[in-house]
């Protein structure tokens, strides 16, 4: 077994250690080793072997005493962007090279409460800006389906690395489609949970009113898991948290799908969707019609505003948490500055690569004075109108499916493709985050050159479960999510 650990989903793993057949031990030492294996993926930022063995020998003990958890002995990776006091925490920046947090992301603690074992921190673009992750300061991802192609961001380190079975799990975090987009480019099942089911403290903070953290993995199942040590009230630490008390997400999944209503935005299959993406989407959405659902029409017609609105109000928010990056409370400070005004100048321009300038310029524009009234505001009204939309399409159906991005995954260093481009492959997944919905991204065939396609499924707010359920249903007819890229 030893041979396709590797390939094994979360459960197949649970019963391999509840069988004895294997030790967390064994199983964090078969990832090390391929960590090591395939560096040149681009995937891991920083591993420390002593810190993941001890933490496998605790599992170990756990599991000997009977005191163990769905999750105990199970690896897991971290997206950089989730401080953590034994690996270092540099959000995929220069501006953070070295820098260590005094505790855990409240994420990163439940799940090593739960028993997981970490095996590291993951790449990611800067401060979590890019959709394609080669914003990192140490480099791009490659996508193990295709390593001159994207894996996705700015969770590609996350996607890549469960994909190429270096890790059988990892979190992400998604502010306009980063936990989604990675996912369904690289042939994975991934969600991002209702804004404030799961908390962000301890989260690099991007875009506030936005961000969330959220689960990789390859089966739904192995979501359900994950969530269900994630979720819950965090009130303490973050204020944005819902009072919620957490749920055990994986009780749902044998629901039957007959009757299920899936809403179907004419908008979203049509003209800007690639004809081999839509093909497959297609076909997934017949094989949940034989599962007894049907489809719905529905309308978003605020949609083609949701990628305007969403820039201008995440780079107003990423430019006033950015300001704390000055050179001096902590992080990149500039040796020898002439005066106050050198070191801010200096250290911020050396520290932060271009979009991350690109985005704090364009958000101190728009929030500015004279500016505020005409964009930031009205930017805040329009995402209240795309919400409502949601609401409504919401009134006539129980999950609205879309695609995850209008394409597969594109090539690296594509000599063609600004960054508005990527700006536009959100297209799909920003307004769910604007709503601050559920949404998630499920395994539903190929595309071009063999790529994946992601099928985006969106529910209403605090409707994770029955996303888990029906993504768990289709791949129960499906075997997307069990396909490994060649060579991995």
């Amino acid at each position: 077994m030893t041979e396709a650990l590797h390939q094994q989903t979360l459960p197949q793993l649970r019963a391999a250690l509840q069988a004895g057949q294997l030790s967390a031990t064994e199983l964090a030492q078969h990832f090390l080793q391929r960590i090591q294996a395939h560096a040149d993926l681009g995937a891991f930022l920083a591993t420390d072997e002593a810190v993941t063995l001890a933490q496998a020998r605790a599992a170990d003990a756990r599991l000997s005493q009977g005191d163990a958890t769905v999750l105990t002995g199970i690896p897991v990776a971290h997206k950089d962007l989730l401080v953590t006091r034994e690996f270092p925490t540099t959000a995929g920046s220069r501006m953070l090279t070295g820098y260590r947090s005094p505790f855990d992301a409240t994420v990163v603690q439940r799940l090593g409460a739960a028993g997981m074992v970490c095996l590291g921190k993951l790449n990611c673009d800067e401060f979590g800006m890019g959709s394609g992750n080669e914003n990192s300061a140490f480099g791009p991802v490659h996508n193990p389906w295709d390593p001159s192609r994207v894996a996705g961001g700015s969770s590609g380190g996350s996607a890549a690395a469960v994909a190429a079975g270096l890790a059988p799990a990892s979190t992400a975090t998604d502010t306009g489609g980063s936990i989604r987009q990675p996912a369904g480019f690289c042939g994975l099942t991934a969600i991002r949970p209702t804004y404030g089911r799961v908390s962000r403290h301890g989260m690099v903070a991007h875009a506030s009113s936005l961000d969330q953290a959220g689960p990789m993995a390859r089966s739904a199942e192995g979501c359900a898991w994950l969530l269900s040590a994630m979720a819950g009230p965090d009130t303490e630490h973050d204020a944005t948290s819902l009072d919620r008390p957490a749920e055990d997400y994986a009780q749902g999944l044998d629901r039957p799908l007959e009757g299920l209503r899936i809403g179907v935005p004419h908008g979203f299959f049509g003209a800007g969707l690639s004809a081999d993406v839509g093909a497959a989407l297609e076909a997934a959405l017949a094989l949940l019609e034989k599962q007894g659902a049907r489809r719905v029409d529905v309308a978003l017609p605020r949609a083609d505003l949701a990628v305007a609105t969403y820039y201008v109000l995440a780079t107003a928010e990423a430019s006033s948490n950015l300001a704390r990056y000055d050179g001096v409370r902590y992080g990149h400070r500039t040796p020898d500055p002439a005066d106050l005004d050198a070191l801010y100048e200096k250290s911020r321009s050396e520290g932060f690569g271009t979009e991350v300038k690109r985005r704090i310029l364009t958000g101190t524009h728009v929030s500015g004075h004279g500016c505020f009234d005409a964009y930031y505001v009205k930017a805040q009204k329009v995402r209240r109108l795309i919400a409502q939309d949601l609401q409504e399409a919401l009134r006539h159906c129980d999950v609205i499916a879309a695609p995850v991005a209008p394409t597969v995954a594109w090539p690296l260093g594509a000599p063609e493709r600004s960054a508005l481009d990527d700006y536009l492959a959100d297209v799909y997944t920003i307004p769910a985050s604007l709503a601050g919905l559920p949404a998630m991204s499920v395994p539903a065939g190929f595309g071009a050159g063999g790529l994946p396609v992601g099928l985006q499924l969106i529910g209403n707010y605090l409707q994770e479960g029955r996303l888990l359920n029906i993504a768990h249903q289709f791949q129960q007819h499906s075997d997307f999510h069990r396909q490994h890229a060649k060579g991995f």
